[in-house]
């Protein structure tokens, strides 16, 4: 039995509580949060700082952790996808080994659930035994061509059964982004989700992706181009790449929309009206500035209610695999963003896109969340706090 108290608790689902103590197990599990008066002083463990629950990294991909340094900076996504594709292959001991140290690392910065990308079986050892709970995304894509719909499911069920969904895991198909894939394939993963789980999908990246849907213009047709790939059957919406997406998924699933860096108060609000079992919206700020140099307007989704989560995407666009970081980033490129807005991206609504939120997310009786310490916040109280520059987070539980 552990008894911890700081000089704030944030449980996350209420407001910050003062002189309280958490009472939980050696492995987490919360029996009691209680006035700090009714125990023993030398029984309570005391932190200078702020305890949270265990952070929640909605977007990932671990299998491209060998990639870190590979690609450069501010290439825009469309070069940047194809570095990708060039660079992506390697042995198989540095692969395993990147992804072994990148869990580690994700570990070490306090993160508990990881909604990760997955195309191949690469990362499945890992997940099995890591401490930390992983939703994988199996993703696929047919590059907008009907004829290889089937081809494309068939081709990755063997990296979806593949992936266990013991140790508190989860998985489910999910599309790529609207760019990559057609109607049919779209149909194909709808039918093997059965209306299940949840589906995330990149989205509105980049100014390319919205010209394709709005005109049949911009620079994807020469991507496609470079690769012999035909959109002759391809016809243009005349709405933003957003509308596709909605058209042809399910809206039974929970959804989990991935950079949306170019989305609009329109398109926020046309998925909302159409999402009947949650709608999240995961930012990668970090790799939005790696690949684009550019951020998503967060007051849009302020002023929508949204529910947003934090990513940190793959070390292919990012510097390390750091929660904390991400929250440094927004802070300190759109200030307005409250501290206590951001710590429940962190952690709350990335429990809840996940779908993990009976266990993580929240300081509640009866969780296994995590416990966080941060310390070195700018400010000294709940209102003017916020995530500077020597702010560190110290994994507890």
């Amino acid at each position: 039995m552990r008894k911890i108290t700081a000089d704030y608790i944030y449980p996350i689902s209420t407001q910050p509580l003062q002189n309280q103590v958490i009472i939980c197990d050696d492995n987490g599990k919360i029996f009691a949060i209680e006035s700090i008066d009714e125990h023993d002083a030398a029984s309570v463990e005391h932190h200078e700082g702020v305890l949270i629950p265990g952070l929640i990294n909605t977007h990932c991909h671990l299998e491209l952790s060998h990639m870190i340094g590979k690609v450069d900076t501010g290439t825009k996504l469309i070069p940047f996808i194809t570095n990708v594709v060039q660079f992506r292959d390697a042995s198989e001991e540095e692969i395993m080994d990147a992804i072994a140290r990148a869990d580690q690392e994700m570990y070490d910065g306090g993160i508990v659930a990881v909604g990760d990308i997955s195309n191949k079986l690469d990362t499945a050892a890992q997940k099995e035994k890591s401490p930390i709970r992983y939703y994988t995304f199996v993703e696929m894509f047919d590059f907008l061509q009907e004829a290889g719909a089937d081809k494309c499911v068939a081709d990755n069920l063997p990296v979806y059964e593949g992936q266990a969904q013991g140790n508190g895991n989860a998985r489910t198909a999910v599309p790529h982004a609207p760019y990559s894939v057609s109607k049919k394939l779209f149909q194909n993963i709808n039918e093997l989700n059965q209306g299940q789980g949840t589906v995330s999908i990149h989205n509105q990246e980049t100014p390319p992706e919205n010209e394709l849907f709005l005109s049949k213009s911009g620079d994807f047709l020469n991507f496609y181009g470079g690769f012999n790939i035909p959109l002759d059957e391809f016809k243009a919406t005349g709405q933003t790449a957003i509308h596709y997406a909605l058209a042809h998924m399910d809206p039974r699933c929970r959804h989990l929309f991935v950079h949306n860096t170019l989305s609009t108060p329109e398109d926020i609000a046309a998925a909302h009206a159409w999402g009947q079992n949650g709608i999240y919206w995961a930012t990668c700020a970090n790799a939005n500035l790696y690949i684009e140099n550019r951020l998503p307007n967060y007051q849009y989704f302020l002023d929508a209610d949204a529910k947003m989560t934090i990513g940190t995407d793959s070390l292919t666009s990012n510097w390390q695999l750091s929660i904390l970081n991400e929250l440094q980033t927004i802070s300190k490129y759109q200030s307005y963003v409250p501290f206590a807005t951001l710590l429940r991206w962190a952690t709350l609504n990335g429990a809840e896109a996940l779908q993990f939120d009976d266990e993580l997310g929240s300081l509640e009786v009866g969780k296994r969340p995590g416990l966080n310490l941060l310390t070195g916040l700018a400010g000294d109280q709940p209102d003017n706090f916020r995530f500077g520059a020597q702010t560190q987070v110290t994994r507890l539980l």
